[in-house]
């Protein structure tokens, strides 16, 4: 079975969820029946090898916030290409997020007509995101819509993403697999005499299991201004700290406005952490994990905080607590209730902190872990 996977930047990866899940999914593979081919953002249209997978390198020029769009639709067209030149039998082309839904029906019918079937993971709720303006959130919502019509599965990360695509399409009849998003529950390979990690708490002041940590994009959906103001109200003495690339972002100086978290010496942006080892240790050694994180979809930064942070504490909402469940503590946005939850957490005894720990590394090891993952998408590709 060859499999085409569209929609990442390609591995090896450099960046977000995707890139890592096309690693992980490429690295791990058992099946020798699947042979991979995945496409890379390239600065040339060339191809190489990689973890025995066949990677092929596409040009984009930058055409601005619509590059990713033309870079899956030029994607989808060597991919068609390369079939029809190779003339390769038994293909699937997975689509990794609803970027080109106005155009996808007339590149299906060309499939279709070659025999290949074309499976499409819906993400998140692009459409809902912050950062863009009126028109893009209706574009996201029109693709995802035609996307969901047109493709022959939808594979859904999350349980509560499906839940939404068979609702919310239910017209479309939508065919749906659910296979999550994994995480590495290695621990980290540091140990806590080494000199990375002495340097960097050094840096900033810190000192391990006395500071609360989160790490994600910094965009308002994922609910910094509510964790930030709840936890200047709450009365703990450790430090919170911000792992996040606020570098000339209009969002960080707006809520230097509305929050004043300055004038609090316990808050602290330390930017980004790009050393993945040093990362994990720095979260082992939390005292709790926030996740404000509400659109949508399995998140991987709480399955990594899951998988070495003791005590989580996660917004209320369906996609959290289909992660967490009873493996971590839950907060709404009405004002006092992360403010209060601290404040418990607080007061937890070393007991309870490490069964809390404890049922969550479980949790990510029989329901997340990569190897689980990749198996079940072999499954799922060497079955069609």
């Amino acid at each position: 079975m060859n499999v085409f996977i569209i929609g990442s930047k390609g591995i090896p990866a450099k960046y977000g969820g995707f890139e890592t899940f096309v690693e992980y999914l490429t690295s791990r593979k058992v099946s020798n029946q699947i042979l991979y081919h995945v496409s890379c953002l390239g600065e040339e249209n060339s191809e190489f090898y990689y973890q025995n997978a066949r990677c092929f390198n596409v040009k984009v020029p930058n055409v601005g916030s619509a590059s990713a769009v033309l870079y899956d639709i030029l994607s989808l067209k060597e991919s068609i290409r390369y079939i029809k030149e190779e003339k390769i039998d038994n293909c699937i082309i997975y689509i990794l997020a609803c970027r080109i839904g106005p155009v996808f029906s007339y590149y299906k019918n060309q499939l279709e007509k070659m025999g290949v079937q074309v499976f499409v993971n819906p993400d998140g709720h692009e459409w809902k995101r912050s950062k863009w303006n009126y028109w893009i959130k209706r574009y996201w919502k029109l693709s995802e819509k035609l996307m969901v019509k047109n493709a022959d599965l939808l594979v859904c990360d999350s349980i509560g993403i499906e839940s939404y695509i068979r609702a919310e399409y239910n017209s479309y009849n939508p065919k749906t697999r659910f296979i999550a998003y994994g995480a590495d529950i290695t621990p980290s390979q540091l140990s806590a005499k080494d000199e990375v990690l002495i340097e960097w708490y050094k840096k900033y002041q810190i000192q391990p299991k006395e500071y609360y940590l989160v790490v994600g994009r910094f965009v308002p959906e994922n609910n910094y201004e509510l964790m930030i103001t709840e936890f200047m109200n709450s009365s703990t003495t450790k430090d919170f700290i911000l792992i996040a690339n606020v570098e000339e972002n209009a969002f960080y100086e707006r809520l230097k406005r509305t929050t004043n978290f300055e004038k609090d010496h316990r808050i602290k942006f330390v930017g980004t952490v790009y050393d993945q080892e040093l990362l994990k240790k720095i979260r082992e050694n939390a005292y709790g994990y926030f996740h404000g994180h509400e659109v949508g979809g399995t998140n991987p930064s709480l399955l990594e905080a899951l998988a070495s942070t003791s005590i989580n504490l996660l917004l209320d909402v369906v996609f959290n607590k289909e992660v967490g469940k009873e493996c971590a503590v839950y907060f709404s946005k009405e004002t006092s209730s992360l403010t209060n939850l601290i404040n418990e957490v607080e007061k937890f005894s070393t007991g309870q902190i490490e069964i809390l720990g404890k049922a969550a590394k479980e949790r990510i090891r029989t329901e997340y872990s990569w190897d689980k993952i990749v198996n079940e998408y072999e499954t799922l590709f060497s079955s069609n």
